[in-house]
């Protein structure tokens, strides 16, 4: 074997308990390697010397380099060590602490064994179990639908349907998105995720001024108050955009440090550089927006404040954490545990774009907007840099990141407000978008559409991305929205929201198994026979054949 590529940790994505009698291990070997069979022999911490149990590990995923192989325990002892034996051409290998051996001495196990010292409840990754059955709706706030026609409509520069640009304001507002609840319940939609809705002087309202206020443009407190208690009537959760790394500069703690300078009592509220003339660090390059310190416990406990407050008095569902990646850790954790007190099952959905592992511990956020998902899938359907192998190679390699609870809540998407549209990506190609939604779907974790995906809405980078919604179009059946409403009732039974993924490649088709249900997905360019029985959903099958760029998904 390739000792090499041998890998596992205790207490990690290798070796994490989903409550106290139950343990899930991964080992990681070459992709290379076949060992006729892989073990792992477990017992009490105090206990093992003399007494142990074995139970065997499937070769459950495979990367580009490397397999993983996979066992759930279920102990009765929450003190649990632990080795690897692996038998291959009929040699029997351990694994343990001091890596590969021939030989192991369990009379010595408590020197070099494996071992999760205590499951300790308080550390296990809690799941939000709503996210299971979750569809989320991503609702680019002043671009979904004006519902208060008797507003101040002054600030309005643009006409409903024409190409945004970056300073564009639409009209559109909470009351709104109150009123297309009820389209939204007939797509399917059980969640939506809002972007900024506070006091902001931009369209997208990243750069805010007061946490504490719903912004003029989109309403009133008492919309959003409406807004939730009809989304709830309706069996629909909201989630809320956290701005917590930066503000706008017109926050007025910031514009006391630009009026006192050292003297004022903020100016440690953000990251000073230089006193004269003031230089701070800012989201991007963005001077406007000035970021918050962190690292200083008035700044979290206020940001704490804010966060609850909206929980408190509003009962809204979640957070979504805008550039949380360069957040201190510290704060996270405080925030967690606040949130979570306020509100057990309010999920915490980061901004990471990239492997955000040591955020997803179980200490801070429940799951991130799963981008990794977003560029495998352009790869794949746009770029044409993926064959089905590699696609697949690349879908576990994600899984393989983080634990099965984290996986089970991660926010899949194909596109958002920070993203060219997908359809864009592939060129207007509709085919590859209801396979790529397929596929959004049978991946492990909460599948998140960007609004207008349903009427197959195009558009470049931001803030092309951001068009206004055409309710004529929507209106109108078109097998984008057939297709979305089919696998939201899919992903909200049982029988399927609970069942991990096994993906693969096979006749250059891309399949990807939960529980009884199966999905082929077929980007190569020659057809392909496949006899079922049961069709739940498909496009371009005829007859046994999934033609080119079609999909096929069977029970």
């Amino acid at each position: 074997m390739d000792e090499m590529a041998i890998q596992h940790s205790p207490e990690s994505k290798y070796c994490f308990a989903l409550n106290a009698n139950t343990l899930c291990l991964r080992l990681r070997i070459s992709k290379k390697d076949f060992p006729e069979k892989v073990c792992v022999i477990y017992g009490g911490k105090y206990t093992f010397a003399l007494e142990q149990q074995s139970a065997v590990l499937q070769r459950s995923y495979e990367d580009r380099l490397y397999a993983y192989y996979t066992v759930t325990l279920h102990v009765t002892d929450v003190r649990v060590v632990y080795i690897f034996e692996i038998t291959e051409k009929n040699k029997i290998s351990y694994f343990s602490e001091d890596g590969l051996t021939t030989k192991y001495n369990f009379e010595l196990s408590y020197y070099n064994c494996f071992q999760y010292a205590y499951i300790n409840p308080c550390d296990l990754i809690n799941k939000v179990e709503w996210m299971s059955t979750a569809t989320f709706y991503q609702i680019f706030v002043d671009r979904f639908y004006m519902g208060n026609k008797n507003k101040d409509t002054s600030y309005i520069t643009m006409k409903w349907g024409e190409i945004p640009n970056p300073k564009s304001f639409a009209g559109g507002d909470i009351k709104g998105i109150t009123e297309k609840l009820s389209y939204l319940k007939a797509l399917g939609i059980n969640a939506l995720y809002l972007t900024p809705v506070f006091q902001s002087i931009s369209n997208h309202k990243y750069d805010i001024s007061d946490y504490f206020e719903i912004d003029s443009q989109f309403g009133s407190k008492k919309d959003l108050k409406e807004l939730i208690t009809q989304a709830h009537t309706l069996g629909i959760r909201i989630v809320l955009d956290a701005v917590f790394n930066h503000c706008s500069d017109q926050l007025s703690q910031f514009q006391d440090v630009l009026k006192k300078g050292r003297n004022s009592k903020y100016y440690d509220w953000f990251i000073i550089t230089r006193e004269d003339p003031l230089e701070y660090e800012m989201f991007g390059a963005c001077a406007y927006m000035p970021k918050f310190n962190t690292s200083n416990p008035e700044v979290c406990k206020f940001l704490i404040d804010i966060a609850t407050y909206w929980i408190k008095e509003f009962d809204i569902d979640g957070w979504r954490l805008d550039v949380s990646d360069e957040i201190s850790h510290d704060f996270w954790r405080q925030f967690r545990k606040a949130v979570k007190k306020e509100k057990a099952d309010c999920v915490l959905i980061g901004e990471n774009w990239h492997d955000a592992n040591v955020y997803l511990r179980g200490d801070q956020f429940d799951s991130i907007m799963n981008y990794a998902f977003t560029k495998a899938c352009l790869d794949f359907y746009a770029f044409d840099e993926f064959t089905a192998t590699d696609l697949a190679c690349k879908l576990n390699e994600i899984l393989m990141r983080n634990t099965d609870p984290t996986n089970q809540m991660m926010l899949n998407l194909l596109d958002t407000h920070d993203t060219h549209r997908f359809l864009t990506r592939v060129k207007g190609n509709q085919d590859k978008l209801l396979s790529a939604l397929a596929l959004t779907y049978f991946f492990p974790g909460t599948p998140c559409i960007y609004y207008g995906t349903e009427n197959a809405m195009e558009g470049g980078y931001d803030p092309d991305c951001r068009r206004t919604f055409d309710w004529e179009v929507a209106k109108q059946n078109n097998p984008v929205k057939s297709l979305i409403q089919k696998l939201t009732h899919l992903k909200q039974q049982e029988s399927f929201a609970n069942f991990d993924a096994k993906i693969y490649e096979d006749n250059e088709m891309l399949i990807v198994e939960r529980g009884e249900y199966k999905l082929y997905i077929n980007e190569s360019k020659k057809d392909k026979q496949i006899e079922v029985a049961e069709i739940l959903s498909c496009n371009h099958y005829e007859e046994g054949t999934l033609l080119s760029g079609g999909f096929l998904i069977i029970k």
